[in-house]
């Protein structure tokens, strides 16, 4: 007998929780909050920049690049807000925004939407899940993810396979045929405004992207992995979207850099809820999801703990389901 899979949006729906007419109010989108929070966004770009030219030539460049990198890579969290349409009510300042956040991170925005719809539709499955990351076996494992060393090689391996011209068989699994070539020419024109920025640099002895720009992406990258292993990473392997994707409670600043992705359980139970509606939708629905309360470091506490075999309940849980 077929078990029916409830979301908490659903369950919530059924025992009054919230109405429907709550939740498509949530729903409604605006520009105005993306044009606040991205005018304190460039603000902060600008803050962190004028942090990085003030310590030219010393030490301190170092760290500068570091607390720089890491609003960068936090355009990650604006490109998959841009990937659902829920950033600006107008569509096309979406795909705009998206594809600029794109390319200051080397993550190809239309390929990357793809990818993304078929995380959403198969969160946590095996084989099924593009984004999966599943649960390293040692702690060496563990680092080795965090040095974002891997997820470098994957992406280089995968924008230079697709200005050849190549998908693998898992994207041909989520890109539709007829995006194929879309897809290819999406990495081509990035691969060649890369190399271009590169000739310019050599040719004027210019170098501030380096320093402004892709040293300080690199230098906050580990940051990024260890916020995205927080989502999903040390949860069961099951669909059940009550089990398989955490919440975390941050702090304000982490919230504004995330654009309200540590409510990743409500946004992946109503994707079509803008960034930020989140937080009153979390207060709809926070009884019937996986909360973390020590935000990101007790997540990575949980982790940690599996890995080392002191806690094994993601494990039993994903027994259980399989054994229904």
């Amino acid at each position: 007998m077929t078990r029916e899979v409830l979301t908490p949006v659903t369950q919530a729906l059924r025992d009054g929780t919230i109405t429907r007419a709550e939740l498509k109010a949530l729903m409604q989108r605006s520009n105005t909050p993306a044009f606040i929070h991205l005018s304190i966004w460039i603000a902060a770009l600008c803050a962190t920049s004028a942090l990085i030219a003030l310590t030219y030539n010393t030490l301190w460049i170092w760290p500068a690049m570091f607390i720089h990198g890491v609003i960068l890579v936090h355009h990650f969290s604006l490109q998959h807000e841009c990937c659902h349409y829920t950033v600006f009510k107008t569509r096309w300042l979406n795909d705009v925004v998206g594809n600029i956040c794109g390319f200051i991170i080397m993550l190809p925005n239309r390929h990357f939407r793809y990818e993304h719809c078929d995380h959403h539709t198969h969160t946590q499955v095996h084989g099924d899940d593009p984004e999966l990351i599943p649960l390293p076996k040692t702690l060496a494992g563990y680092f080795w993810y965090l040095s974002s060393i891997p997820y470098w090689r994957n992406k280089f391996t995968e924008l230079f396979l697709h200005t050849r011209g190549h998908l693998t068989d898992q994207e041909k699994h989520f890109v539709p045929k007829e995006e194929h070539v879309t897809i290819i020419w999406e990495a081509r024109i990035m691969l060649m405004l890369y190399t271009t920025i590169i000739a310019i640099c050599a040719l004027t002895n210019w170098w501030a992207p380096i320093w402004f720009w892709w040293l300080s992406v690199v230098l906050g990258e580990p940051v990024m992995r260890f916020i995205r292993m927080t989502e999903h990473v040390g949860k069961p392997c099951i669909r059940e979207m009550t089990e398989n994707t955490r919440t975390n409670y941050v702090m304000r600043h982490m919230q504004f850099l995330s654009w309200n992705m540590n409510y990743h359980a409500e946004h992946h139970y109503a994707s079509s809820v803008p960034y930020y509606a989140l937080p009153k939708l979390h207060e709809k629905i926070k009884h019937v999801i996986e909360v973390e309360p020590r935000g990101y470091v007790g997540a990575h506490i949980d982790i940690l703990r599996q890995l080392t075999g002191r806690s094994t309940r993601a494990d039993a849980l994903e027994q259980a389901s399989n054994g229904a």
